[in-house]
């Protein structure tokens, strides 16, 4: 064999132990930041339009993190401690609205990081850690809002630490220091909370024997005290305890309180696929049902004075005139919109069902005046569900997504006070 032969063989046994060595220093190293990681990212997506945007990490536990901006080019770093991220397979990076793309990695030992590269100037509107609940990761979530170049240049430099966990009412707009007792009443907006059935109407009942009409009433109290703590509303109950309320008088409670939004709070039960359908969903008027299980729904829903013993022959008649009918079309419009919020705040913070935002006939959404949705918290008829429905956290979780919707849908009238 020749000498070249020799020397041919002697660098190519060299160049795959060089090779091997760098293979399996690179899988140690990659083995230990696995092993080092304080949490694991397994999902992130982009939500919204070149308003307002929505980036989501899910991740098994929770995180502090740091956010600042970059500019030329227009950038938002979000600094995390050491984390793996686990992807599924086929996943990539999207942006979308406000985010033109976004990337991720680790960058130091015990550190990573996710750049996420802007179409245009941006302030940051809230951001909040979502603690994980049953079968939902914990969720870092981040909104930005549309800005001027001069606004988002006075934020590069400033970065903002969340060592711990924020809780997403620590983000609402910050209160003046006036006492909120001391503002007229008339110029804050009224919400009624509509907590569904009580008294001798049960509502749904779990397959552990959950009953509808505590779950709801219990969730109300909860929503009620934390938009009281704002300072922003005036905050109503239909019912405060366990008692039976018609549906009109429901309705009625409402316009005399001149509310300018109606939530009614339920929780649904199926028979046919109970083991398989869970999730949260919200409803607005509509005579005619957007599905089969919106009609269902409603005709149970509807059904709840007939338990309850209403004389129906003193109800007044539909009001035609041509002005009610235009207040009507405006309020439906309204409370389309309203939905809309819940629905996007909820995805984060429980499961939802298919096609979330649904409508049909019910009775108690038919103030033609009262911007009104139907939220249904999840279904009894699946276990899941009924134990979620149960939990604290969840209550946290829905509860701030609900305030979060809410503080938007009046975020103008807010703004003013």
């Amino acid at each position: 064999m020749s000498r070249i032969s020799h020397a041919f063989r002697f660098c190519a046994l060299s160049f795959y132990c060089v090779a091997f060595s760098l293979i399996a220093t690179v899988a140690m190293s990659n083995a230990a930041s696995a092993q080092n990681a304080v949490s694991v990212v397994s999902d992130a997506r982009v939500a919204g339009d070149l308003a307002r945007t929505r980036f989501i990490l899910d991740m098994d536990g929770e995180v502090g993190y740091n956010l600042s901006f970059l500019s030329h080019p227009y950038r938002l770093v979000i600094d995390l401690p050491s984390v793996t991220f686990e992807f599924p397979r086929d996943f990539v990076p999207k942006g979308r609205g406000l985010v033109r793309s976004w990337r991720y990695g680790s960058i130091s030992k015990g550190r990573s990081r996710v750049v996420l590269d802007l179409n245009s100037p941006v302030a940051l509107d809230k951001t909040f850690l979502l603690p994980g609940v049953q079968d939902q990761p914990t969720r870092l979530v981040i909104d930005l809002t549309e800005s001027s170049p001069a606004e988002f240049e006075a934020a590069v430099g400033q970065a903002t630490s969340h060592a711990q966990p924020v809780g997403a009412t620590a983000s609402v707009p910050k209160q003046d220091t006036q006492d909120p007792a001391a503002r007229a009443e008339n110029d804050l907006p009224v919400i009624i909370i509509d907590p569904g059935h009580g008294g001798i109407d049960s509502g749904a009942v779990g397959s552990n024997g959950t009953l509808e009409k505590a779950i709801v009433l219990n969730f109300g109290r909860f929503l009620k005290e934390k938009l009281d703590k704002l300072g922003y509303y005036q905050v109503y109950l239909t019912r405060d305890d366990d008692k039976f309320i018609s549906l009109g008088n429901r309705t009625k409670l409402a316009r005399g309180k001149g509310a300018d939004l109606f939530i009614s709070i339920h929780a649904d039960s199926i028979t046919n696929g109970a083991e398989t359908t869970r999730g949260a969903s919200i409803y607005t008027l509509s005579e005619r049902a957007s599905d089969r299980m919106a009609a269902a729904l409603a005709r149970r829903e509807n059904y709840s004075d007939v338990i309850g013993g209403v004389d129906f022959s003193d109800e007044p008649e539909e009001v035609t005139d041509i002005l009610v009918e235009l207040t009507r079309r405006e309020t439906k419009n309204f409370s389309i919109h309203f939905a809309r919020l819940v629905v996007e705040e909820l995805k984060s913070a429980t499961t939802v069902i298919k096609n979330p935002l649904r409508s049909a006939g019910f009775q108690v959404l038919k103030s033609h005046d009262v911007p009104s949705v139907l939220i249904e918290l999840g279904f009894l008829s699946n276990n899941l569900d009924e134990k979620m429905l149960g939990s604290d956290e969840w209550r946290e979780r829905v509860s701030d997504a609900i305030v979060q919707a809410t503080n938007g849908f009046f975020r103008a009238r807010i703004a003013q006070q």
